[in-house]
């Protein structure tokens, strides 16, 4: 699918693609931090009709709300890709010894070779967390890596 990016000065950016029934779709990033999804009509490509207008918070939950299924499905789809490479989801549960601490120390990866490569809280998902994020009972981890690993991994998370 083709995004086509459009500056519009002293608005922002617009970004555009047309979707399977032929609609052009459009999201205009305003500088103040906004968005606003347009849809324009078949018989006049110039002109917009707003759907829905979203400050940078909603921006971002919607963003979270549709992309978390999407990055599942990516490493569903690599993990049939490679032979060896697994998926697994991790609870950190209320007796664990990681909740309350950041993640690097943990030293997961370096411990076992599989990676935690998201924290799912709640209806929130954090990609690609780093050292510094805290788990909290309750915490999703997205691991990839062997099944071995994916196993350690559960280990340390359980204590």
């Amino acid at each position: 699918m083709d995004v086509n990016e459009v500056l519009l000065p002293g608005v922002g950016l617009r970004y555009e693609f047309v979707n399977h029934e032929g609609h052009r779709i459009g999201v205009v990033a305003q500088r103040s931090g906004e968005f606003e999804l347009v849809v324009y009509p078949r018989d006049d490509p110039d002109e917009a009709h707003p759907v829905l207008r979203l400050t940078g918070d909603e921006a971002d939950a919607l963003a979270e709300i549709l992309g978390a299924p999407r990055i599942a499905e990516r490493f569903a789809d690599l993990t049939r890709e490679v032979p060896g490479l697994d998926a697994g989801r991790l609870e950190v549960g209320p007796g664990s010894p990681c909740a309350g601490r950041p993640l690097g120390e943990t030293r997961a990866r370096t411990r076992t070779g599989a990676s935690i490569v998201a924290v799912v809280r709640g209806e929130d998902v954090i990609a690609s967390p780093g050292p510094a994020q805290r788990l909290h009972v309750g915490d999703v981890l997205v691991v990839i890596g062997t099944r071995e690993g994916i196993t350690g991994v559960q280990r340390i998370i359980q204590g």
